[in-house]
């Protein structure tokens, strides 16, 4: 039976810096729209408080999480114990994105990740406001043993030049899988796209056929009335 908290406590704190994997999983609001999940390694994972965590997106081919992120927010975080005494723990938050370039990514890369201040790719910083976590037994979670990191990653995108990764972005992560917006390119066409895409998720086919209906009775009529 899982134990539900509402914030990481100085135990949970300490487990989580010794994990050297992480999972991240979203979703789009849409009940058609993939759920993803994704892994995540490196020493990428930050404890703001408590209640806050962070951790630094470098680009891949998929652009999920930003995506789901921008339109709804909500995000979890998972943690796995494969060694050691079994224990899963999940985070439940509202997340926040913060592309490289803005403001806040210009203030937290130095201040949460200064080792990856030169590092080419990086892509994000996404903040996530924990609502609530829980921790569960994992006895069914298998032991691995920690090797090393891969250094690929990281040495695909430092031969970079920074328009090549701009031409990537634009190219693999202007969408999700479902077609949302990244919101990468600041584009008013992108902001537009992402605005509607909100709005038909939340009401509905059903709700859209009956405008589209009302749309074309109304023109209709008002071509009717022209035509007399």
């Amino acid at each position: 039976m899982p134990t539900f908290r509402p914030e990481l406590n100085d135990e949970d704190q300490k487990w989580i810096k010794q994990q050297q994997l992480f999972f991240v999983a979203s979703a789009p609001l849409t009940s058609s729209g993939r759920v993803n999940m994704s892994p995540k390694g490196y020493d990428s994972f930050r404890i703001l408080s408590p209640k806050k965590v962070a951790y630094l997106d470098i680009s891949g081919s998929g652009i999920e999480t930003i995506t789901h992120l921008n339109e709804n927010g909500r995000l979890t975080f998972m943690f796995c114990a494969f060694e050691g005494a079994p224990k899963i723990l999940r985070l439940w938050c509202k997340g926040s994105v913060h592309p490289n370039g803005s403001k806040k990514y210009q203030t937290l890369l130095p201040e949460l990740f200064p080792d990856f201040a030169d590092q080419g790719g990086v892509r994000s910083i996404i903040v996530g406001d924990i609502l609530e976590i829980s921790l569960s037994c994992g006895f069914g979670v298998p032991l691995y043993e920690f090797k090393e990191k891969r250094q690929v990653l990281l040495n695909y995108w430092g031969k970079k030049k920074p328009e090549q990764i701009t031409e990537y972005w634009a190219e693999k992560n202007a969408t999700s899988i479902d077609g949302i917006p990244s919101q990468l390119s600041q584009s008013t066409k992108s902001w537009l796209q992402t605005k509607l895409h909100i709005w038909r998720d939340s009401v509905g086919p059903l709700s859209m056929g009956l405008i589209a209906g009302s749309v074309i009775t109304v023109a209709v009529m008002k071509s009717g009335a022209v035509s007399k």
